[in-house]
């Protein structure tokens, strides 16, 4: 623990909230709650509203722990608040979190820090609608949210261009679209735990990443020595480079067909997916930690100025 000198033993977990992603914290808050009671913490799960600054205090946990997914809980807003209560919490602080949940702020750092990064624009929704702003193939999605909330893929230009929803940003992220694998890497500390393949029939979306049977991971990855170090190499520069505190998560695109050459860092998370089968939980359990060790680590960890 970063602020206090004796174990923490009273923990509030911090879930749900008004993101697009919140029955995925839901989901990852009940799962870190219950890991973290069978390692003896005494537990408070917090649904994050409006009265949160006023629960906190009347609580006073040793430690909160941060299971909120998507803007506001892994933006920078709700780390700024536990700062100013001088509240221990885990995961990435204010800083961090802001830079990695902007998608075209972030690959500035990656960029500056050596890392390869593919190209991409932050338009208008309505001139995204209009017309393509970059050749196809490419990738329409919100600059500033996760878990693949709202990605359009355009393959051609006779598709015309994507139609995007109204619940869409006023402003989006339009990335050049690279083929191939899905890989990932989670960081902890300051190593890298694994590299996860993740296998879809279609498109890595929402649905791919949280349905029964829409994805399944090969953990450690079968893929060349040379790309397995790559991605574990780069998803540390890239938890350096921003800043992370705690655990984050590296997501990669490779094309096979070029080597090394094509192994492309798309953005790191600060707030990965925690229950059992998510994919950090996945690699830590590969590298010998359980989950309720790694919730356990999370708490320990935790502090405030990160």
């Amino acid at each position: 623990m970063g602020q206090s000198s004796r174990t923490p033993r009273t923990v509030a977990v911090l879930m749900g909230g008004p993101s697009a992603e919140r029955e995925v914290s839901l989901s990852t808050g009940r799962e870190c709650a219950t890991a973290l009671r069978d390692e003896g913490f005494e537990v408070t799960e917090l649904d994050a509203g409006a009265d949160l600054c006023e629960r906190l205090r009347a609580l006073s946990p040793d430690v909160v722990f941060n299971a909120l997914h998507g803007r506001w809980g892994e933006d920078g807003c709700v780390q700024g608040l536990l700062e100013w209560l001088g509240q221990p919490y885990t995961h990435s602080g204010v800083l961090a979190s802001a830079l990695a949940m902007d998608k075209q702020r972030s690959k500035e750092y990656f960029r500056a820090a050596g890392l390869p990064v593919v190209e991409s624009l932050i338009c208008a929704r309505d001139e995204v609608r209009a017309r393509h702003v970059m050749a196809p193939p490419y990738v329409v999605k919100p600059n500033n949210e996760g878990s693949s909330v709202g990605v359009y893929l355009v393959h051609d230009v006779s598709n015309g261009p994507p139609q995007l929803s109204d619940d869409m940003p006023a402003e989006v992220m339009v990335e050049t679209f690279v083929p191939g694998r899905e890989l990932t890497t989670t960081v902890m500390g300051d190593r890298a735990l694994s590299v996860t393949d993740i296998l879809t029939d279609g498109w890595y979306d929402y649905d791919a990443k949280y349905k029964p049977g829409g994805s399944r991971h090969v953990v450690p990855a079968d893929i060349p020595s040379e790309i397995f170090d790559l991605c574990t190499d780069y998803a540390v520069r890239a938890h350096t480079a921003l800043g992370c505190k705690g655990i984050s998560r590296t997501d990669f695109r490779w094309d096979e067909a070029r080597g090394a050459q094509g192994l492309v860092l798309l953005e790191t998370n600060t707030q990965p997916g925690m229950t059992p089968t998510s994919l950090s939980p996945e690699q830590a359990e590969a590298a010998g930690m359980g989950f309720g060790a790694l919730c356990r680590w999370l708490v320990e960890d935790a502090s405030c100025n990160r």
